[in-house]
């Protein structure tokens, strides 16, 4: 698969860091693109699973039913806020579907019920963003940071959050299948 072009970013893919990306938050990173126009983008990473407490009066997590709930540092911007990736289409009037599956966004009210469903939607609750100012996206891929390709729900949510890297660059094929075969720690070649 050759890389598509910058003008492809859009809603609903997803940037893979290049391995130009040695270390920090971005180091191996999948982010989904929720919004992107002329005057900017922004978008959750989707696979850096985040430890953190939440209060149990809003959101009770420790007597969850459902066992479709991850948290996630969503990027490095305002950390303390959270935005919700779900696969609920029953909010149409609520949430920003983002591609096939995965919807952003919901109230605290939904958010409760769907945490304590055993059948409920596919949650994560993204703690902060990545954003982007007007052209500096493009610039980034253009420099070659990041690959893309197509968004997926079964990515952002079912595989696991250590493997979504080198799963995307493995299904991508070619160089980048190569590319997803690279250690973590470059030591150990």
């Amino acid at each position: 698969m050759e890389q598509p072009p910058y003008s492809e970013l859009s809603k609903g893919s997803f940037l893979i860091a290049s391995p130009e990306i040695d270390a920090g938050i971005y180091f191996r990173s999948v982010i989904l693109i929720c919004e992107h126009t002329p005057s900017g983008s922004f978008g959750l990473i989707i696979n850096k699973p985040v430890s953190i407490d939440l209060p149990e009066d809003l959101i009770n997590l420790k007597n969850q039913a459902n066992p479709h709930v991850g948290i996630r540092a969503g990027g490095p911007n305002q950390p303390n806020q959270m935005m919700l990736l779900h696969s609920s289409e029953a909010l149409a009037e609520q949430a920003l579907k983002i591609c096939d599956g995965v919807y952003l966004g919901g109230d605290i009210q939904f958010l409760q019920q769907a945490i304590n469903d055993s059948n409920g939607p596919n949650l994560l609750l993204c703690f902060g963003f990545t954003g982007w100012e007007s052209g500096q996206l493009e610039r980034e891929f253009l420099s070659g940071n990041w690959f893309l390709a197509p968004g997926s729900a079964r990515h952002v949510f079912e595989t696991p959050s250590e493997k979504v890297w080198q799963t995307v660059l493995r299904e991508m094929g070619g160089k980048y299948a190569t590319l997803s075969m690279i250690p973590e720690d470059l030591s150990l070649n």
